[in-house]
């Protein structure tokens, strides 16, 4: 009796040792597996990375390397629609600044395999557009390391901008990720400022003996107006934030030329305002000619009746462009 007792629980030790395996040796096996997975993914975003500073993504790629575990890096994609017949012009200026970021990363000594670069382009990876109900573009997301995207990790393109060194002081700010933006060398500026030197001596040179034209009070009210109307239609902000030259909607083509919010602007927004600036200064001008002029009293009164109209069109029109951005404010005249 003893012995069958004995037999049975070295039975039962036996069995218990084999469930133990059972269980154990699957999770191990699982782990390693895991493991290999996300070495080779590593390993194959570093080689597309060696080859090209961006990543070119379609719906499979995006899947497996950017959404599906496991994955210990983070990815920043750009989705866009760079091809001819999508004319969106937009797509193409932020693509170069990108391209300006993902090369600034790739030849620092900082580069490492925990921030990859990819774009996705709407007719390559259609599907990855309507995964994620995105309907514009471009549109820059960063995708971390664990977790889902948070609202923050879309980029305000509209407020912001798009030029590199607003994406890298956002990518900073997503995964701690400094990137030093280094910019190609462009002689642009230096040859046009060369240039404008040569025709300035060259001007000087050839009126050497009437120098008159250079206290010219005219002239200088001209070129300081035109400071002037460059400065207040937002040049420099164009020129620091980077914005688009416009927005069209990709669900029904529309093309907005004015932003909707008081924080930003388009390109083309800056260059209306420019013209309705100049447009009242004319009206302006004209009203003061006709009150001080001493000529016909019919041709001062037509002089000042078109001012009078350029002054009362354009700045109706000047505030009710005010009014679409700063919503809420209750003043209009003529036009709403």
């Amino acid at each position: 009796m003893a012995s069958v007792w004995a037999k049975s629980l070295l039975n039962l030790q036996l069995l218990a040792v084999f469930f133990v395996l059972l269980i154990c040796l699957p999770h191990g096996g699982g782990q390693k597996k895991k493991e290999n997975l996300l070495s080779e993914k590593v390993d194959q975003m570093m080689e597309w990375s060696s080859r090209r500073s961006v990543v070119r993504m379609n719906g499979d790629k995006f899947r497996r390397f950017v959404k599906a575990p496991p994955r210990n890096y983070s990815v920043i994609v750009m989705f866009t629609a760079l091809q001819p017949q999508r004319q969106c012009s937009v797509c193409r200026q932020a693509n170069e600044e990108y391209q300006v970021l993902a090369n600034s990363w790739r030849y620092s000594s900082a580069f490492s395999n925990k921030l990859f670069f990819t774009v996705v382009d709407y007719d390559e990876g259609a599907d990855v557009f309507q995964q994620l109900n995105m309907n514009s573009a471009p549109t820059f997301m960063h995708f971390p390391a664990k977790g889902k995207p948070k609202r923050a990790d879309t980029f305000d393109l509209q407020r912001i901008g798009f030029a590199s060194e607003q994406l890298a002081k956002w990518i900073a700010d997503r995964t701690d990720v400094q990137i030093r933006v280094f910019r190609p060398p462009n002689y642009s500026g230096t040859i046009a400022l060369a240039l404008l030197v040569s025709l300035v001596g060259g001007l000087l040179y050839l009126r050497r003996n009437n120098l008159e034209f250079i206290y010219n009070k005219t002239g200088w009210a001209m070129a300081a107006l035109c400071v002037v109307f460059a400065m207040t239609s937002g040049q420099m902000w164009n020129h620091i934030r980077g914005p688009p030259y416009a927005h069209k909607n990709p669900q029904n083509g529309q093309v907005s030329y004015i932003h909707g919010s008081s924080q930003a602007q388009f390109v083309a927004e800056s260059h209306i305002i420019l013209l309705l600036n100049a447009a009242i200064t004319m009206g302006m001008v004209l009203l003061n000619e006709a009150a001080t002029s001493k000529g016909d009293v019919g041709k001062r009164r037509i002089i000042c009746l078109v001012g009078l109209g350029l002054v009362v069109f354009f700045f109706s029109f000047l505030l009710s462009i005010f009014r679409s951005k700063y919503h809420g404010y209750p003043y209009s005249f003529l036009i709403k």
